[in-house]
């Protein structure tokens, strides 16, 4: 038996990371290098809005205060957000996005794997449905980190830098606490260290054929899962909680 608290933890950080990168992308809309890269990237990050849109709900219900998925969205401050922090990092160019992107749906991929054979039955069916969305994610972001890393000079330098300077953010994907060992105790969900070796697989894989070095720095800045975020987070909710903020309660 898993504690109601556990379980709201387990949706927060679920529900967090796909809402926070669904806005990150939305913030492409308007501005991608092309109509059908915009169309992609607003795609993707409605898939993301909708995962995160349940797990907020799933994770309301645990908590049983009240709240909802709009209220866990819109009134929460930074310190209460459980994303992990690459998803909260800025777009920066295309090649920091994809690189982004793409260390996130490898992860995504293996973890709703895992997730979909949870013994609690709602878990399981939603993260096989949303395995479906994240499979493509992945393939798409793949596909366009191997189109930059083995384009032209300029494309491939720009994205060697930035799965560089995003690579600390990946190790807190892996990382451990109490809450996962209760949760793995009892088959709700996967112990994260597990995934960590087929990632990396997915990953050589992937920056061997783009002609990517892999880096070979191994600290890991990490903190989101507890609250801790970066300067980044801040900004993000201040535009998107904005109109809940000016005018609580406010629908259309």
């Amino acid at each position: 038996m898993v504690a109601a608290p556990d379980l709201l933890e387990l949706g927060l950080r679920l529900g967090d990371s796909a809402l926070v990168l669904s806005h990150r992308l939305s913030e492409w809309v308007g501005h991608a290098p092309a109509l059908e890269e915009e169309l992609g990237l607003a795609n993707v990050a409605l898939d993301l809005l909708g995962q995160g849109t349940f797990w907020l709900h799933w994770a309301a219900r645990q908590e049983d205060a009240g709240r909802d998925a709009d209220a866990l969205a819109f009134a929460r401050d930074a310190a209460g957000y459980r994303n992990v922090l690459l998803v909260e990092q800025p777009n920066g160019d295309f090649a920091v996005t994809l690189a982004r992107q793409f260390y996130f749906d490898a992860w995504h991929r293996l973890y709703l794997e895992a997730l979909g054979r949870s013994t609690i039955g709602e878990v399981a069916g939603v993260a096989q449905k949303s395995l479906k969305e994240v499979r493509y994610h992945l393939e798409r972001s793949e596909q366009w980190l191997i189109r930059l890393g083995d384009g032209t000079e300029e494309s491939h330098q720009r994205t060697q830098a930035a799965v560089d300077d995003l690579w600390m953010y990946t190790g807190e994907l892996f990382e451990a606490d109490e809450l996962d060992g209760r949760l793995v105790a009892a088959g709700v969900a996967p112990a994260p260290p597990s995934l960590r070796e087929p990632w990396m697989g997915r990953v050589e894989a992937v920056f061997e054929e783009a002609c990517l070095t892999l880096p070979g720095d191994p600290w890991t800045q990490s903190g989101g899962r507890r609250g801790i975020h970066t300067e980044h987070l801040g900004y993000l909710l201040a535009e998107m909680q904005f109109l809940q903020r000016a005018y609580p309660g406010a629908s259309w």
